[in-house]
């Protein structure tokens, strides 16, 4: 029985030691694979953002293209939806992308990358109006109608500060900024990045003090949990992007 004990106790050594956890990690079976599983919704505009073509194009498909390519394997896209991104995530790829914001909740079940941008959350509303919607208290209104996106960080910030303004949950996250033109709702909190990029899609929209957004936020990629070998060659790779200034010339193309 002790010696049954001491050679697990042996194994449990050996399976943390760096040798053994890059035996096991995922970043080798996409290598013998040939093929990197990319995740994303593709809604979410400067991001990813899925074309009517199928193909999917943005700044986060721009530089996983491009770590692909650094790891000499091809990307294999799959389309998911914010409320099943954990889930299919887990079950189908090695990878999301897409503007994931960082949450404690997502990392109980998954590691994410080093932040490759921090960004907040900000209102977008009617230019008219940008006056009205300054601040949380400003929204939190039993006659403002705030829309978002279902199953995202958007709807967990809307969910957890406004008690007062009503909000509607809109599916679509390609056409939910008409929504606001149209009249149907008031305001929309997202990250201020998309607010600033739809605002220049949109006239008549605008986004609200996005350099200085209602709540801080970074966004990073979806890793498989625990795997620190995974983590640590993208978070490598995504360094000496910056370094190089690839990822400048990346995001300039989708956020000019």
């Amino acid at each position: 029985m002790l010696s049954r004990v001491v050679g697990l106790l042996l194994a449990c050594a050996l399976c943390a030691s760096p040798a053994c956890a890059q035996m096991g990690s995922r970043l080798d079976e996409v290598i013998k694979n040939g093929k990197l599983r990319v995740c994303t919704p593709g809604d979410y505009k400067p991001f990813s953002f899925q074309r009517p073509d199928g193909g999917f194009e943005g700044l986060d498909i721009d530089l996983v293209h491009s770590a692909a390519k650094a790891l000499g394997v091809e990307v294999v896209m799959v389309k998911t939806a914010w409320p099943s991104l954990m889930k299919d995530f887990i079950d189908r790829c090695d990878v999301a992308v897409g503007g994931i914001s960082v949450t404690t909740d997502r990392q109980k079940t998954a590691f994410f990358t080093t932040a490759y941008m921090v960004n907040g959350k900000a209102p977008i509303t009617k230019c008219e109006n940008v006056s009205k919607y300054q601040t949380i208290a400003d929204i939190d209104k039993p006659n403002v109608t705030v829309i978002e996106n279902p199953g995202g960080s958007n709807e967990r910030f809307a969910r957890a500060n406004f008690k007062q303004a009503k909000i509607v949950i809109f599916p679509d996250n390609v056409t939910i900024f008409d929504e606001i033109l149209k009249g149907n709702a008031d305001v929309m909190i997202s990250e201020s990045v998309e607010t600033i990029v739809q605002a220049k899609l949109r006239p008549g929209l605008c986004a609200v003090n996005p350099d200085k957004p209602l709540q801080y936020g970074e966004m990073a990629w979806l890793l498989p949990r625990g795997d620190s070998t995974m983590k640590d060659w993208m978070d490598t790779w995504m360094h000496l992007a910056k370094a190089s200034g690839e990822y400048d010339q990346v995001t300039g193309r989708w956020l000019r």
